[in-house]
């Protein structure tokens, strides 16, 4: 199902599409009212004893922000901060508000969460509710002087100091409708309201979006089984490689193996798919690859083929320097 929509909303005026768009109408009332309402203080939002940096997207799917969050973390630290990480734990199970180490069952606190975890040295926390989560982390760490949302954009209940909006170069915005007709959770006039757009890949934006150009940078593949081993694209020439992703946009990640000149079978599943050692069972492959973000999910059966494929935002100058001197305001 997931699949057919995203095929629906990379087109425009198909059938589907036309019947869809007055269910987008009142998604777009809907969603106009609700914040107008916070805006208003109709309803109530709640201010943080430190500022909090936003980082979303307005479309449906990934787009590269948990690498730009690992960055944001880094760079917060090295300027003299000491952040604190919050996120919905999307694909964990968790109902209440959970901390997140790297030893976490992605199952229950969330795939990207437990990724930010291993990857920083913040206290990460995980909850539907980001302002009990946020708070539960600042009474658990109260030297944290940032808070950094992942994702969170549209949770207005959390007031927000900084909104910076990550966009993907290559998928774009569909056919820029709403919800359900298109990939949209707001309008792109959503851009204008922001404080930094991030663009993944070279942007082809409108200029009235002026973006920040990001990219992600391989690392060397690491063995899943033996985290100190490593490897380059060279050592599997002459073996039989399947590639997996189950991320927001596999193809991404088979172009950036590509590029390393890896020769290999793509397998690409559900965003957040939830792996299991059966699924591996049916595959037969010398040396199977896959994300940071899947190998979370794998490292309970790991085996010794499974290799990971570590990234890194690399951003332009630009971004640090409007994010500081918006929190020294």
């Amino acid at each position: 199902m997931v699949n057919w929509f995203e095929r629906q909303w990379a087109t425009s005026y198909t059938l589907w599409h036309i019947l869809l768009i007055p269910l987008s109408w009142v998604f777009a009332a809907l969603s106009f009212a609700r914040r107008y309402l916070y805006k208003i203080n109709w309803l109530k939002s709640y201010h943080l004893a430190v500022p909090v940096i936003v980082v979303g997207n307005i479309n449906v799917g990934g787009t590269g922000k948990t690498p730009l969050v690992i960055w944001l973390a880094e760079q917060l630290r090295s300027a003299g901060y000491k952040p604190g990480i919050i996120s919905r734990g999307y694909g964990g199970s968790a109902k209440q508000v959970a901390q997140v180490l790297p030893s976490s069952d992605p199952a229950i606190v969330g795939d990207e969460a437990v990724l930010i975890a291993m990857r920083t040295v913040c206290p990460v926390y995980v909850s539907a509710n980001r302002v009990a989560a946020a708070e539960k982390l600042l009474a658990s760490f109260p030297e944290c002087n940032v808070i950094i949302s992942d994702d969170g954009l549209q949770h207005y209940r959390l007031q927000r100091d900084v909104e910076i909006v990550v966009c993907d170069a290559v998928k774009g915005f569909g056919n820029g409708a709403l919800l359900p007709a298109g990939p949209l959770r707001e309008s792109i006039s959503r851009l204008k309201t922001v404080d930094v757009v991030v663009s993944n890949g070279k942007s082809d934006l409108p200029k009235v979006f002026e973006s920040i150009e990001m990219h992600l940078e391989s690392g060397a593949f690491y063995n899943l089984l033996a985290e100190h081993q490593k490897a380059d694209a060279q050592a599997f020439s002459r073996k039989k490689v399947v590639a997996i992703a189950g991320i927001g946009n596999p193809m991404r990640f088979f172009t950036s193996l590509k590029h390393l000149g890896l020769q290999f079978e793509g397998r690409a599943y559900p965003d957040h798919y939830a792996f299991q050692a059966e699924d591996f069972r049916r595959i037969n492959a010398d040396v199977i690859v896959m994300t940071e973000k899947d190998a979370v999910k794998c490292r309970a059966f790991a085996q010794s083929n499974y290799w990971v494929l570590p990234v890194n935002a690399v951003i332009k100058n630009g971004l640090m320097p409007a994010i500081l001197a918006k929190l020294s305001k």
